[in-house]
């Protein structure tokens, strides 16, 4: 039971782009941000990664994914191992599928495991409940980014522009009283982001991601590709809405017949168009776009967004965030949420019925010390 008032959470958080676990301290009561904490990076080693790229688009029973539900638990456990004990941790896990029209969404890792290994209760499962009651499951970040946009003192509109493997954006009213007002948030996700971009330099050069940007810009962008690009049902649908990692698995073909610059130039037009279309479906127009995710470190693609966007385009650091950290940042906060009883996501941000707060508590039962495994 957590005390009453502000309490120290760690969230985690393992993207679709591979490149590890992010682990960040946060105080909070659920509602508001009163203070950020340390924080932690663990990068994927080769050996590490590959077992878990194995088992994108698996689903439970696979023994690929136990496989690699050993590996994330292991190094979160390793990482979180590192902190000073917090009131209790936000293991978001690793997403290795997302059909919530279908099969539902996969995040691999146990957070029982985690509470035993590390003594500490673990929220974690935190989008099975939205999907069970008709939502996308995704974006789940809204709810802190609408805290974000309060600890900042935002006077109007304000959208936060997650560019990770997957892009999402989140329209932010803090005029609001409470996230799940109605009006007070719409949050969906754009298109493909750093996931695309990554894998094309892995298969064509051997290396992770297009570092700062700058093989794409020396390329030339096929803007007829974008175009047609930009057509794709997706485009159409309205939010809220949400993709899976490889939701656009022609995207390699399409630039197939490219040099390598010029296929990553489009591809990374391709993401930030796909972005600035996004704006279209906000409320009213933003008084700025903060940009969080590995993808505001890419000068290349910011210079398209701020070319495509009618208003300031700039990393999160500017208004007094740690870019880095954002995303494990919010599932600490949503962790207090969900041990509190509070909504986690509303029809504005995942397209669910009504309200609904999600996530599993697990409290360490002390098993481990018992049979004196350490």
């Amino acid at each position: 039971m957590l005390k009453s008032g502000p309490v120290w959470a760690i969230g985690t958080m393992s993207g679709t782009s591979l490149d590890g676990v992010d682990a960040a301290a946060i105080q909070t009561d659920g509602e508001r941000i009163y203070e950020f904490g340390e924080s932690a990076y663990h990068p994927y080693s080769s050996e590490e990664r590959a077992p878990i790229a194995a088992a994108l688009g698996l689903w439970p029973g696979d023994a690929r994914v136990e496989e690699a539900a050993e590996v994330i638990e292991t190094v979160h456990a390793t990482l979180l191992s590192q902190f000073e004990r917090p009131a209790l941790i936000g293991f978001h896990g690793q997403t290795l599928a997302h059909d919530p029209r279908g099969r539902g969404t996969h995040q691999a890792g146990n957070g029982r495991v985690l509470a035993e290994v590390l003594d500490c209760p673990v929220v974690w499962d935190f989008r099975s409940t939205d999907v069970e009651m008709g939502g996308e499951g995704a974006p789940l970040a809204p709810f802190f980014h609408f805290a974000c946009a309060k600890f900042m003192e935002a006077e109007g509109p304000v959208v936060f522009l997650n560019l990770g493997g997957v892009g999402n954006m989140t329209w932010v009213d803090p005029s609001a009283t409470t996230p799940d007002e109605e009006g007070a948030l719409l949050a969906f996700d754009t298109g493909p982001a750093n996931a695309p971009i990554n894998d094309l330099m892995l298969s064509r050069r051997g290396e992770s991601m297009d570092k700062d940007g700058a093989l794409a810009a020396d390329g030339d962008v096929d803007e007829a590709l974008v175009e047609q690009f930009l057509e794709e049902p997706y485009f159409y649908r309205m939010p809220p809405k949400s993709l899976d990692r490889d939701s656009f698995p022609d995207i390699a073909d399409w630039v197939g017949h490219m040099e390598d610059a010029d296929a990553v130039a489009t591809v990374t037009a391709m993401v930030a168009a796909s972005a600035a279309k996004g704006l279209e479906h906000c409320p009213s127009p933003p008084t700025g776009v903060l940009v969080c995710g590995g993808g505001r470190k890419n000068p290349t693609l910011m210079a398209m967004l701020s070319v495509l966007m009618d208003c300031p385009v700039a990393p999160i650091e500017n208004a007094g965030f740690d870019g880095d950290m954002l995303e494990a940042q919010a599932f600490g906060f949503l962790a207090v949420r969900v041990a509190r009883g509070l909504t986690t996501s509303c029809p504005g941000t995942t397209g669910v019925r009504a309200p609904v707060g999600g996530g599993t508590v697990s409290e360490p039962t002390g098993a481990l010390a018992q049979s004196g495994t350490s």
